[in-house]
Formats: C-alpha cells, structure tokens, sequence
C-alpha cells in the first residue's frame, strides 16, 4: 500500500492527526453518535484541482441511468402491488465513471490504497480491515450530476460509504437522509417507514459539506438521496468504496443500475 511523500500532498495530515489517539476518539464520537461525519479540509486544493481536471476528462465515458428502481436496490417483486413501498420506483439519472475507468496514476488511488487513511477508517468504523470491492467497477467511482441530474432515495449495500466532494453545483445536488429507517441485520425492511419517506411523511435531514471535505456516512440503514442539481456546473463526487470483509462485490441488479455493465 502507498504511505508515503505522494500522498502527503494530497491530504492535510496537520489539520487532521489521523495518528492521534484524542483526535481519532473525537471524531469516532460524532461519528456514532450521528451516523454521519464530515472533515473540512481534509483533502488539499492541490488533490481536488488534479482529480477534477482529470474527471472532467472523463466525463464524457461516464455512463447516465436513465432507469428507475426501488429503494433496495433489487428487481421488483410481483407479489406486491406497484404502489408497495418494496416496488415503489424512484430515478437516478446521475453520470458515473467505474474504478477500471479512473487513470493508474489518479491521486483517488494514492488515497485509497493509502495505509494510513486506511488504518483511519478502520478506526472510525471499529473494523479490523477495509477491502476493495471483489468486482472490477466499485471500489473507486466518480460520479456526475449536470443540470437535473439526481441520485434517488435508496439504501447503501455496503455500512459504510466514505466520499468526497470535488465541485458543487449553483444549487440543488442536496445530500437528504433520514436515519436509521430499518434493520438490515434483523432482516427488518421497514415498508412502513419507506412509504412515509417517499410520501414525504418523514423528517428529512441535510448533510453539507464542501469540495475537499471527507464524508463518512452509514448508509445501509439511513435512506437517503441526492436531490437534482440546478444551474450550469456539474455536480462531481468521487466514491471510495471500501467493504469490512473481503471478496464483496456489488449485485448484478446494482451493477447494472448504476454502471449499465456488470463486467
């Protein structure tokens, strides 16, 4: 794994001590405590103006969901009605470019195989290892949202999502969740709450941050979504995807829906 002077240039070690024990436990604190963390700062201007130079090359190969799906990310189910909460449909229309796309020498891959931003996350996340997805397209992603573009409300498969957030819109391109809506290890889909929130009969929270900072988000019991951009600048996200046990991949529903390819 790399850990040294490269990736020294791309995150701000003297704002954010990832070594230090009381830093390390401050911020595992708000990390629990709301689900969701956000570090300013943490990555240099010197990373976020070389990968947005770069992703905005890419951009062109990302590849757009135009489809719609439910909130679970699996096929519909015919033993429920279209209008059930399991096979409600929702749009996702954002662009995304998959890791066998992002460049070998991209400082997103100095990050994510990076020691000690690994040893990190394993601390924030009380795992003993992070690995990279088992499938060739997610353990790096960027993702694009122009004008109207959006991501729908939807549950995470991984526990964990680790992100950063390259160039924001004029407007829109909201992050909105609402916590702790099932249970996924009990097995708990909670129908009832999903309907309310896609009744917007729940109370929506916001997460902000700004291009630089690193986001730390549980997302496979928290609904959330991504509202649609507004103005002329394209939304762009980049997605370290990491999963607490090995040989993980996405389904091939998931893959499809989000890369239009499952290979």
């Amino acid at each position: 794994m790399i850990s040294g002077p490269l990736t020294d240039a791309w995150i701000d070690w003297n704002r954010h001590p990832v070594g230090d024990l009381n830093y390390r436990n401050h911020e595992l604190s708000e990390f629990n405590n709301d689900g969701a963390l956000v570090l300013r700062g943490f990555f240099t201007s010197e990373f976020v103006n070389r990968v947005v130079a770069e992703s905005v090359a890419l951009q062109g190969e990302a590849f757009y969901a135009n489809s719609t799906h439910n909130v679970y990310l699996t096929p519909q189910d015919p033993q429920f009605s279209d209008d059930h909460a399991f096979n409600r449909q929702v749009a996702s229309s954002k662009g995304l470019i998959a890791d066998d796309q992002i460049p070998t020498d991209s400082p997103l891959r100095d990050v994510y195989e990076n020691a000690r931003f690994r040893e990190f996350l394993c601390a924030l996340l009380r795992v003993e290892a992070v690995y990279p997805y088992a499938d060739r397209l997610s353990s790096i992603n960027v993702h694009y949202a122009p004008r109207g573009r959006e991501l729908g409300w939807h549950f995470d498969n991984s526990s964990f999502a680790v992100t950063t957030l390259l160039q924001e819109p004029e407007s829109g391109g909201v992050f909105e969740y609402v916590p702790d809506v099932r249970d996924s290890d009990d097995g708990d889909m909670a129908f009832d709450r999903v309907g309310a929130v896609l009744n917007n009969a729940e109370h929506i929270s916001q997460l902000n941050f700004d291009p630089g900072d690193l986001v730390l988000f549980r997302g496979r019991n928290a609904l959330h979504r991504v509202t649609p951009t507004k103005g002329s600048v394209t939304r762009v996200l980049a997605v370290f995807a990491y999963n607490d046990e090995p040989d993980i991949g996405l389904s091939t529903s998931a893959l499809e829906t989000f890369y239009g390819r499952t290979k």
